[in-house]
């Protein structure tokens, strides 16, 4: 996905009861349980019919490199999606966002508005969370995810909630890392 997406990812991770399936062979049998059918299996990993059902059986063990990164990722992906749902409806608390990035501004003149690397650490209400969990369950893209967690940055951190800086516009670019926790 994105850095923002990927971020997300990592935090509803959190929330998972079990573990994933480390085996290429458990991985490969969760895939085929999840999505009905080998044939179903074998279009989204891109490889054939028969050799899903090769590692299903255990005939075959250790994938490809960059199979077995698509087979980890669709797997996490589809690990516990009632448990990813609870994590994000309980986001009635609102997100902690931590990044390292470049924050920019426009600004009234006499202001310095040349942006730099700032690390901040911010809570953000719960409607950010919300249109940013619902934004990426929409398909999103990392741009647009990026615009909504500036926003939430830009009213909390930087203008107070409103109390200062009412002209502010805030820009988030060259985001070195982001982290969130719910």
């Amino acid at each position: 996905m994105g850095i923002i997406g990927d971020g997300l990812d990592r935090a509803a991770e959190e929330a998972f009861t079990r573990p994933v399936p480390k085996t290429a062979g458990a991985q490969m049998r969760f895939l085929v349980k999840t999505e009905k059918s080998t044939r179903a299996v074998a279009r989204l990993l891109e490889v054939s019919q028969r050799t899903v059902e090769r590692y299903v059986r255990g005939q075959i063990k250790r994938p490809r490199p960059e199979l077995a990164d698509r087979l980890a990722g669709e797997v996490r992906a589809r690990w516990q999606p009632r448990v990813r749902a609870r994590r994000r409806a309980a986001t009635t608390g609102g997100i902690v966002v931590e990044s390292r990035a470049r924050f920019g501004f426009t600004a009234p003149p006499g202001t310095s508005d040349d942006g730099r690397m700032r690390r901040i650490t911010q809570h953000l209400p719960p409607v950010y969370a919300a249109r940013l969990f619902d934004a990426q369950a929409a398909g999103a893209t990392d741009t647009q995810l990026q615009a909504v967690v500036a926003e939430g940055l830009q009213e909390v951190y930087f203008k107070a909630d409103g109390h200062r800086a009412p002209g502010l516009m805030v820009e988030f670019t060259d985001i070195d890392y982001v982290d969130f926790d719910i």
